[in-house]
């Protein structure tokens, strides 16, 4: 009975979808992850702050990476309260170290980390030793 209850408890506290590698996955996820929130009763300002942050994540495993990619959602409990904590995880990078996008206009690409720097709590990068790579961002929830 206990670990059935711990299965219904996660699951209501988990999303995981998939990020497909194409035109207009970033803006469905974003609206899947929209209606998640909205169903886990996410406050508004909270929901904006975490949509921003799904589309820059998103984006950049779309745009940067080798798929396939996901997106989890999940919730932490703390001394604090709850944190949102958003994840993208890739396949890796999709150009070798070093290389860059020739002919990338840098008014339109590179704002990402520092949008979600200014939104998250706290952010970072996690390289597998496979090279799977996982961006997360948590927000705090008053």
């Amino acid at each position: 009975m206990a670990a059935q209850l711990n299965t219904l408890l996660r699951a209501a506290c988990e999303h995981v979808c998939p990020l497909p590698p194409v035109a207009g996955a970033v803006s469905a996820v974003r609206r899947r992850v929209a209606a998640v929130l909205d169903e886990w009763s996410v406050c508004p300002d909270i929901v904006e702050d975490s949509l921003l942050v799904v589309s820059e994540l998103a984006t950049n495993a779309v745009v940067h990476a080798r798929p396939p990619a996901h997106l989890r959602l999940s919730w932490l409990w703390g001394d604090a309260g709850r944190t949102l904590r958003v994840e993208v995880t890739d396949a890796g990078p999709a150009l070798p170290p070093g290389c860059s996008l020739a002919g990338t206009d840098p008014d339109e690409h590179g704002r990402g980390e520092t949008i979600v720097h200014a939104l998250a709590t706290r952010h970072g990068i996690r390289v597998h030793p496979t090279g799977v790579t996982t961006r997360w961002a948590e927000l705090a929830v008053a």
